[in-house]
């Protein structure tokens, strides 16, 4: 588990950090009040005890939509994420709806109005 906040680092000034994750498909969040220099570990940790949460180090994260190491250290005002696994391809998953519904039912050119010429749509 990641280190907690050493305490001679407490008396340091202090900056605003957002931590958000995802519960039961909901999204939740918390917000933490960290001495200048702290990192993505330690504010998770923080996070973790005051929330209860458990945050599996195996789990990646981010700080703005960007995946980065435990060791990131941090700027005031930063938002921290924990990203949930993919559960289905993106790629196979486009695949199979395009199969099921047909090159006809998808795509620029799936609606035209009558009496249109091809590769005009509505």
């Amino acid at each position: 588990m990641a280190d907690a906040v050493p305490d001679t680092v407490l008396n340091a000034a202090l900056m605003q950090i957002e931590v958000v994750w995802a519960q039961n498909g909901q999204p939740q969040t918390v917000q933490l009040q960290l001495p200048t220099g702290a990192s993505l570990a330690q504010a998770l940790a923080v996070a973790g005890t005051q929330t209860g949460q458990v945050f599996d180090e195996a789990q990646d994260a981010g700080v703005w939509g960007r995946l980065q190491p435990r060791s990131q250290l941090l700027a005031d005002g930063d938002r921290v994420e924990l990203y949930q696994p993919l559960k289905v391809d993106p790629k196979k998953a486009r695949r199979e709806r395009f199969a099921k519904q047909g090159a006809r039912g998808t795509g620029l050119f799936a609606q035209r109005r009558p009496q249109s010429k091809a590769g005009y749509g509505a």
